[in-house]
């Protein structure tokens, strides 16, 4: 070990302490223990140590590699997840060297192997006045055992490279390449209280006061947000109490849980700290009395308003466990049900039979619903969706797997609405194939009226046309009742089925197409279940089996929120659609356009005042302002660069997938190209050779589908649907996140 490099030193060392060895937290720490504040033993795996095993596991290339495949102002943040649990996995899946096991054994020579230990984070820059990274780094507690903490000191340093690191990281401006990781290993300390305290009101620094907040137990119930702490807000001159506010908690007894005593001493150390850096400290403390400690000290935020809410949004994007069970059983037992009562009793409603007065009203109360259920989606329906991510961080924690993504096979089999809607399209399919005189007459149809006829009037003609069909048209009635009331591309998909019927078509000519892939998740969702519980130990049984239930609903509730949200969207436009044939047949509307949400007022009005103007509903597709095209004239880039959301190759021709009327053009083997596959397409995934889709990450519903049945993918290609052109021979690598456009070069190289 180079004595001018060390990779270990503990946290009651003399000497200056240096915030780029140290990292901010050990240095702060270090600096209390010299002064003479009580801090629990430790010490600091060093930068240095941080550093040595990057190099050493060769994955400072490996990052570079992720955070150069695309600017990180161009990635969604589910990509930038993506990024960070690749990397996560990295760290995970390489061992120590000798050297780091060595010194990490000598600094557990501090304590007795029974001890419980606390695993920090102490990142340069780290609680430091301009940057606090509060909440962006793993903190791991209750940690015992030299392989316990090696592990721990391990995901300590991947927390360096999560998501929310990585946006906060880009939002300051700061080079994530030239971050780096210390880490602090602390005893725990056993007190019955503990909380935070504030030299100010963090809410207004100019009031003389202080601020202290405590909960029963560890600081992490408090700093979690687990228990709500009991505050008190004190004079700081005088050191009086000027109010004190009891935590809503089930256990309290309406008592303090600190004395006044307890008060005092901790303004008292609070105020020393205060005068030791010259700055005004959030400190963290545990104990009371001859336990008192001081487990961390920071400067109180400032940054500006803004800031603040982008880092809290940040933070929202991973809710702990807590947060994801109270959502689960909120969503699942409550308003799941409650968002498909809603569609179905919009769908039962006889909007022709009421006046013109309740028309308008219905109008008006579909309006507001939706707009409810689109915000419930944002505040409860998205952050449980985090519920899938978590199952991922704990499953790759847990068995550190070759595959980051293998935890994906813990999500099959669920009963999602589209998988139920894929299931009777593949019956229909079969149908179709085994009846060679029903597919034909379905074939002619479509012919005819070039996919523009409503189903009422195709399905009367094809019974004329073909008495064998009564079976094929009840099963079709039964999928557009059940499944197709639904929007895609803002147009209601039940309105027009002819792209539907020729996607069924074409899958009776290709009776299994996913046949033709093999998929890649190779285990079994029962067999991936076991190696989990087998790598947690029967102590953390049932906690694991939270996890994967959490996992499970998040990945199921995640596409049928959006479909029975599609579906209150069709009742909406429905009602509109009764609106405007009622005001045309009064002669109050006119114009071919097409109706939507742009109408609503103008139509309510109409309805309810006979003297109102005429409505001229205009042609949107006409007035409709053309993309230009980011590919340059005469030109085509040769390869577009996105995630390695699939593995696997695949040539074919494209085919762009963004409005309804394109679903019905897809032919078998086509590279699909889209902006992302909604719920309302993913029927079309065993038709295609290959996937291309704008949005990116991993758990979106083209990733998932695609891996499963081992169809190539690369997602996150920036432009996608305006660069590739139906047509165009595209390779698809799913194991680069690359996509060539043209031949592929052993093909050149055979025609020179």
């Amino acid at each position: 070990m180079d004595p001018d490099r060390p990779l270990l030193i503990p946290l009651d060392a003399q000497g200056v302490p240096d915030d780029q060895i140290l990292g901010g937290k050990a240095a702060k720490l270090t600096q209390l223990t010299r002064a003479g504040f009580k801090v629990p033993r430790g010490f600091c795996l060093t930068t240095w140590a941080y550093e040595a095993f990057v190099i050493d596991a060769k994955i400072t290339a490996s990052i570079d590699m992720e955070l150069g495949r695309k600017s990180m102002d161009d990635m969604r943040w589910e990509e930038i997840w993506d990024t960070a649990l690749r990397i996560r996995s990295m760290f995970l899946t390489q061992p120590l060297s000798k050297l780091l096991r060595v010194t990490i054994a000598e600094g557990l020579k501090l304590f007795n192997s029974s001890t419980p230990l606390a695993v920090r984070s102490s990142a340069i820059g780290e609680d430091s006045a301009g940057h606090s990274f509060a909440g962006l780094h793993e903190s791991i507690i209750g940690v015992r055992g030299k392989r316990a903490v090696e592990d721990a000191v391990r995901l300590v340093w991947a927390s360096l490279w999560s998501d929310a690191a990585l946006l906060y990281r880009q939002e300051l401006g700061l080079d994530p390449a030239r971050s780096r990781m210390a880490v602090v290993v602390q005893e725990m300390v056993d007190a019955d209280c503990s909380g935070v305290a504030f030299t100010r009101d963090p809410r207004d620094m100019r009031q003389d006061h202080a601020i202290i907040e405590s909960v029963p137990g560890p600081c992490s119930l408090l700093v979690d947000g687990l228990v709500d702490p009991d505050r008190w807000v004190l004079n700081r001159a005088s050191q009086g109490v000027i109010n004190w506010m009891p935590g809503q908690r089930e256990d309290t007894d309406n008592k303090p849980l600190l004395e006044p005593q307890d008060l005092k001493n901790i303004l008292q150390t609070l105020l020393s700290v205060e005068q030791l850096f010259g700055w005004s400290p959030d400190m963290e403390w545990t104990g009371r009395s001859d336990s008192f400690a001081v487990l961390q000290a920071r400067p109180i935020a400032t940054a500006v308003p803004d800031e603040d809410e982008k880092r809290s949004w940040y933070l929202t994007l991973r809710p702990g466990d807590a947060r994801l069970k109270e959502l689960r059983q909120r969503i699942a037992g409550q308003l799941i049900p409650e968002l498909a009562a809603a569609g179905e009793a919009f769908a039962a409603e006889r909007l022709e039979r009421l006046d013109n007065q309740q028309l308008a009203d219905a109008i008006e109360k579909r309006s507001q619903s939706l707009a409810k259920w689109k915000k419930i989606y944002w505040d409860e329906f998205i952050p449980f969706a985090h519920g899938v991510r978590r199952l991922a961080t704990y499953y790759n924690d847990a068995v550190q797997p070759d595959d980051p993504y293998e935890f994906v096979g813990l999500l099959r089999n669920q009963p999602l609405l589209a998988a139920q809607r894929n299931s009777v399209i593949s019956e229909l399919a079969q149908q179709l194939e085994s009846n060679h005189a029903v597919r034909s007459a379905v074939e002619e149809l479509l012919a005819k009226h070039a996919d523009s006829m409503q189903w009422a009037t195709f399905r009367d003609e094809l019974l004329e046309r073909e008495g064998a069909a009564e079976g094929f048209v009840q099963k079709f009635d039964d999928l557009q009742e059940r499944f197709l009331d639904v929007t895609f591309d803002n147009e209601r998909l039940r309105d027009r089925p002819g792209p539907l019927l020729s996607n069924l078509v074409e899958l009776s000519q290709h009776p299994n197409p996913s046949a033709d892939h093999r998929g890649s998740l190779s285990n079994s969702s029962a067999e991936l279940e076991e190696k989990l519980l087998a790598a947690v130990g029967a102590e953390r049984r049932a906690e694991a089996m939270d996890v994967i239930e959490t996992g499970r609903v998040s990945w199921r509730l995640r596409d049928d929120d959006n479909l029975l949200v599609a579906r209150l969207d069709s009742q909406y436009l429905r009602a509109l659609d009764v609106a405007a044939k009622r005001l045309r047949e009064l002669g109050k509307l006119t114009g071919d356009g097409h109706i939507n949400d742009s109408y609503l007022a103008r139509l309510v009005c109409g309805l309810r005042e006979p003297s109102t103007d005429l409505i001229t509903v205009e042609d949107s597709m006409k007035s409709e302002i053309p993309k230009f095209s980011v590919k340059p004239p005469g030109q085509t880039p040769r390869q577009l660069i996105g995630q390695p959301a699939s593995p696997g190759l695949a040539t074919g021709v494209v085919r762009r997938v963004s409005g309804r009327d394109d679903l019905g053009k897809f032919r078998k083997g086509e590279i699909l190209v889209c902006d992302a596959i909604q719920p309302t397409m993913t029927h079309l995934v065993p038709l295609a050779g290959g996937i291309v889709e704008r949005r990116g990450g991993m758990l979106i519903h083209g990733a998932i589908i695609a891996r499963e049945l081992g169809i190539p993918c690369v997602n996150g290609v920036r432009d996608a649907a305006e660069i590739l052109q139906n047509g165009d021979l595209v390779t698809v690598d799913g194991h680069l996140g690359i996509v060539t456009v043209g031949a592929a070069d052993f093909d050149l190289e055979m025609q020179v």
